[in-house]
């Protein structure tokens, strides 16, 4: 009997303006995060660790460094025999021309002929900028158990913060009987994750119809979803309880790592039975020197410590030296803290050098400030 086949598709081609400089020249989905990893790395183990062995990456924005990455799909355990992460950017076609993905759903429609030829019996549709944990056969599980047509994940937030989000109003057996993009005066507190299960004979069907629809946005939230509902589909809300934050923003961004030094904080990278992989980057261990001082803090390979941090997350070859303060900041790789320097509530792009004396961030700040290579000479 033919195991039933997922396929997952991650949605990897936003632009991340909110990130600034740290996405100029880098896709969002492939800024660092959490001392080594990359925030791609997520939605790639947890396809991994939920045996999902087929994998298209829909990349678009400055994609080159993302393609590269994800490429080498040993990192994840996804290069075995008919397995894989399959790089799947915009492509010319004789009837199209050459086209940007129009929206999220277009994304996939361009890529129906990829999930063709895998044979895929459902599709798994992901963000690739989100931090979280989630066991997708669980999901599939309680998609086929409830013989849904669509599954969406979908999370409590404070009613007060629901307008933020897509809404889904559902019966008392979680079918969902309305979605809302972003509603006024939400009905519910049950927030869209931007996670999909699709039966895909169901999901082709709607993406060859809304492709040839001139007025659609071909997005899921706008288009698809409100299409099966408007005809009656099956569509269940699948309760998610665990971390999950989309790190679009500087302050996200910061506040993801530093709920890494939680000691309960449920994300937990160090949980054996549910590993988040990454690219090995064979450094040297991380040497904290004579005067050198941490207290609660991310110090990843490659580091060398000679000052004080507290409260922080120091990514590989990060170097402080002597007399350098780090302190509720988070420093990305090869970022050299000269003697002198104090740095607070800061993000610091990778490759910054932050000169000797230089005082940056305030303690009392409500926004976290972002220190790039460029601007680090002029601050303080």
């Amino acid at each position: 009997m033919k195991k039933d086949n997922m396929v997952a598709m991650i949605l990897a081609g936003g632009r991340g303006s909110r990130l600034y400089d740290l996405t100029k020249k880098v896709a969002k989905p492939a800024v660092y995060f959490g001392g080594k990893y990359r925030i791609i790395d997520f939605p790639l183990s947890n396809c991994a660790n939920s045996d999902i062995s087929v994998v298209g990456v829909l990349t678009q924005y400055e994609s080159v460094l993302l393609n590269s990455y994800v490429s080498k799909d040993q990192h994840w355990g996804l290069d075995s025999k008919d397995a894989g992460v399959f790089v799947l950017p915009p492509r010319e076609k004789d009837e199209t021309g050459f086209g940007l993905y129009r929206g999220t759903a277009d994304a996939i429609t361009q890529n129906i002929d990829f999930l063709d030829q895998n044979e895929a019996d459902y599709v798994l549709i992901l963000s690739g900028d989100h931090i979280y944990k989630m066991d997708y056969a669980k999901m599939l599980a309680a998609h086929k158990a409830a013989n849904a047509d669509c599954t969406i994940a979908v999370m409590e937030v404070p009613l007060k913060e629901a307008s933020r989000f897509g809404i889904m109003n559902t019966n008392e057996e979680d079918i969902i009987v309305e979605f809302e993009e972003k509603p006024a005066q939400p009905k519910s507190n049950l927030a869209s994750m931007g996670i999909y299960i699709f039966s895909y004979k169901v999901l082709r069907k709607y993406l060859v119809a809304d492709d040839k629809n001139n007025e659609s946005n071909h997005d899921f939230g706008k288009d698809i979803i409100p299409a099966l509902l408007n005809d009656g589909k099956k569509c269940l809300a699948y309760r998610f309880e665990g971390y999950w934050k989309d790190v679009g923003t500087i302050d996200s961004l910061w506040e993801a790592n530093m709920d890494l030094l939680n000691p309960d904080n449920i994300l937990d990278l160090a949980d054996p039975s549910w590993k988040i992989y990454t690219e090995d980057v064979n450094e040297l261990p991380q040497f904290i020197g004579a005067t050198g001082s941490v207290d609660n803090a991310y110090i990843t390979e490659g580091c060398v410590v000679d000052g004080t941090v507290k409260n922080s997350v120091l990514f590989t070859n990060v170097t402080v030296e002597e007399g350098a303060q780090v302190i509720d900041s988070v420093v990305m790789p090869n970022c050299v803290v000269k003697s002198g320097a104090k740095l607070v509530r800061c993000l610091v792009q990778e490759n910054t050098v932050i000169p000797q004396g230089v005082s940056l961030g305030k303690k009392n700040s409500e926004k976290i400030d972002l220190i790039t290579r460029k601007n680090a000479k002029k601050e303080g």
